[in-house]
């Protein structure tokens, strides 16, 4: 997809266009290199996690990219992967399915699947053995924003009798795990491997790959995340506890793929005496997942001619456009006390999750992205 020539930035979208709705912005560009940076650093198979931006235009420039597999949780998912790329490897890794959503994938022919309890490895009967199946471990391990182990995965113990299972009914064995959402530590990756290890070793099976999830770090808070360093973790981890049978590594990143991709640029609808802002997206909108995860640092206010609204910085209520009053962002934002009614307010590092969560709760909502050239300038 190339950008409108009219389009070079959002802040040139926005002196010309004067949009009154929230609006995202879309680089293929930045896209594009986030994909060669995971291909080229990553020592294994990079796959995207669709959960995090569904959208055709990300999943077609990501195929434009170079990637081909992607990890998809359910049939919705493998119907729109299929459609930008009809040979895909899909990678079917929610571990809680209906029997209906696996006679579905029985269709598209999936590739592996990820299992962490028995009665899940029992619902893959249909898809025959020729079949990667992983299980899913889950660990105690610190140093993400929120734990995934709280909902999916089995502790090592299960996971050893589980993986013995997978393999004396035919399929070829493989672990995996998650650390957790923006997970910056390589030493929740370096626990995590080293009990898949033991637990292949303990089941006395010998595992053909190991996927070690996504969470790779933050984008909107903090430094951006050093992701050279973390592959050379896991690399490095990889080798010490598994040896001469090392098992191929995959990863799914998801919000690290696509979030430096997307920019939201929101206006000031109202600003109330004592200082609080109205916006016109909210936690009903693109900002559902701030209700969760509010760091807010990656902010800035533009005039309606597109220049940068300076100001000292201060930290502002904000409320997003609906009449519930629960559309309050749990945490201020820092924004320039010179802020106006009608500014705009850019939040960056946007891409994952802010489009598949959005609704359009009285009558507000994001219409189709807009295609830009550049994120700032």
């Amino acid at each position: 997809m190339r950008p409108d020539p009219h389009w070079l930035s959002p802040e040139r979208h926005l002196k010309r266009e004067q949009p009154d709705h929230p609006v995202m912005y879309f680089s293929p560009v930045v896209l594009q290199q986030t994909a060669h940076r995971f291909m080229e650093g990553f020592p294994g198979l990079v796959t995207y996690a669709v959960k995090a931006n569904p959208a055709e235009a990300v999943l077609v420039n990501l195929v434009a990219a170079g990637i081909t597999s992607f990890d998809v949780a359910s049939p919705a998912e493998m119907s729109a992967v299929r459609a930008v790329c009809p040979d895909a490897t899909l990678h079917y890794n929610n571990p809680v399915r209906s029997l209906a959503e696996v006679e579905a994938a029985k269709s598209f022919a999936i590739a592996s699947a990820s299992v962490d309890c028995l009665s899940e490895l029992d619902k893959l009967a249909p898809l025959g053995t020729d079949l990667e199946v992983t299980v899913r471990l889950a660990l105690p391990v610190k140093g993400a924003a929120y734990d995934f182990g709280a909902k999916f995965g089995v502790g090592p113990e299960g996971g050893i009798a589980l993986l013995k299972e997978v393999a004396r009914r035919g399929y070829r064995p493989a672990i995996c795990f998650h650390p957790g959402t923006q997970c910056a530590d390589p030493a929740a990756w370096a626990a995590y491997i080293q009990e898949a290890a033991d637990v292949a070793k303990a089941a006395g099976v010998r595992i053909e790959r190991m996927n070690v999830g996504g969470g790779f770090a933050s984008h909107r808070a903090g430094p951006s995340p050093d992701l050279e360093r973390i592959f050379a973790g896991i690399r490095a981890a990889t080798v010490a506890a598994f040896g001469d049978e090392a098992p191929d590594l995959v990863c799914e990143p998801g919000r690290a793929m696509v979030a430096e991709a997307f920019t939201l640029a929101t206006r000031v609808k109202a600003i109330r005496e004592e200082g609080a802002v109205f916006l016109n997206d909210g936690l009903y909108g693109a900002l559902f997942e701030f209700r969760d995860m509010c760091a807010v640092e990656r902010v800035r206010a533009v005039s309606p001619g597109g220049q940068g609204r300076a100001g000292t910085a201060k930290p502002m209520v904000v409320f997003g456009p609906t009449c519930d009053s629960i559309d309050r962002l749990p945490e201020p934002v820092e924004l320039p006390d010179a802020l106006q009614e009608g500014d705009y307010v850019l939040f960056d590092g946007m891409g994952a999750y802010s489009l598949s969560l959005a609704t359009d709760f009285n009558g507000y909502g994001l219409g189709r992205p807009i295609t830009v050239a550049s994120l700032s300038g």
